[in-house]
């Protein structure tokens, strides 16, 4: 049971889930709709563990006891410590992953990565965004040009309205017979600000996707 698997994304899930509870129940005077927010809820957050042992169904699923606020600061606060960390990277790690920019900008590296779901950061010196992530058991890193909106948008990461930026990066893949200038640009809106997307992002499909177009 001590043994972490909850990931921040799905951290983050389960505090999304919490707060609809939370809110039903100060709002809502009908008992049958609490309960039935309540069961949703707890439905939600299994079907992000299908492989949980019964213990740890168990410390998600205490669900139908909350009722005040601190109860509900206490459920989130007793399955933090089952968090994973985020692949702690060193600086020359990240210099591998980026060999070929020799005066490559290093993020701040002094972060809680329990709260980390990707490493991302700006550039602005030689306008590109840089992106760290896990795939596949594997470390990968992926840079490409930015362009501010100078307004909020859509982020396609953590599907929230935020301040954004365009990502275009050029896709690695070149499909069979094509011509030597060929090239790919792959492009999305997502937040400017990587440390507020990895507060909001629930769910990681869009980003491994993104990611995979972009590697090949």
């Amino acid at each position: 049971m001590n043994e972490p698997f909850i990931r921040n994304h799905q951290y983050n899930f389960i505090k999304k889930q919490i707060e609809y509870v939370r809110h039903a129940c100060g709002t809502v005077t009908d008992p049958k709709i609490v309960e039935s927010v309540r069961y949703g809820a707890e439905a939600k957050i299994m079907e992000l563990f299908p492989d949980a042992a019964d213990v740890q169904m168990q410390l998600l699923g205490n669900i139908s006891a909350l009722q005040t606020v601190e109860d509900f600061q206490q459920y989130l606060s007793s399955v933090e410590p089952y968090m994973t960390q985020f692949p702690q990277v060193t600086e020359k790690q990240i210099r591998k992953l980026f060999h070929k920019n020799k005066k490559l900008a290093i993020p701040e590296l002094a972060i809680d990565y329990r709260y980390a779901t990707y490493l991302g950061w700006i550039d602005i010196s030689v306008n590109k965004l840089y992106m760290v992530y896990p795939l596949d058991g594997q470390i990968v890193g992926i840079e490409g040009k930015f362009t501010p909106t100078n307004k909020k948008g859509i982020c396609f990461i953590c599907n929230r309205h935020e301040e954004t930026v365009l990502f275009t990066a050029i896709s690695k893949s070149r499909p069979a017979g094509s011509l030597p200038d060929y090239y790919k640009a792959v492009g999305n809106y997502m937040c400017m600000d990587s440390r507020e997307c990895n507060k909001n992002i629930t769910d990681v499909a869009s980003l491994e996707r993104f990611i995979r177009d972009v590697i090949g």
